[in-house]
């Protein structure tokens, strides 16, 4: 294909590109992977995902609830309890991570 017929990626046009502005932070495959085995609190998020501090997954998960990827649920106590958990949108994003982890046991 020559590069005069190729079509200029835009916002609107690019649904790979929309996606990834959409799930495309640093964490949030890894948040979405772990919430993919039911709901969690937030602590729990937190201890299984090496290397996140949490300013950045309170950021991750703003996001994602924002673009109802995951469910937020909160429980008047005493400290407060927070839960987590995939929206029908979210479990969506399975067989996608699925094959991401198959292809980055054979190429990595």
């Amino acid at each position: 294909m020559s590069i005069n017929k190729l079509k200029k990626i835009t916002n609107t046009t690019c649904p790979i590109r929309n996606t990834i502005e959409l799930i495309g932070g640093k964490w949030t495959f890894s948040i979405i992977y772990i919430l993919l085995n039911g709901k969690k609190r937030f602590k729990e998020l937190e201890r299984s995902i090496e290397g996140i501090n949490t300013r950045m997954l309170v950021k991750e998960l703003k996001m994602l609830e924002a673009n109802k990827i995951i469910n937020r649920k909160a429980y008047a106590t005493v400290p407060p309890t927070v839960e987590y958990s995939l929206t029908e949108k979210g479990k969506e994003l399975e067989p996608l991570l699925n094959q991401i982890k198959i292809w980055g046991k054979k190429n990595i």
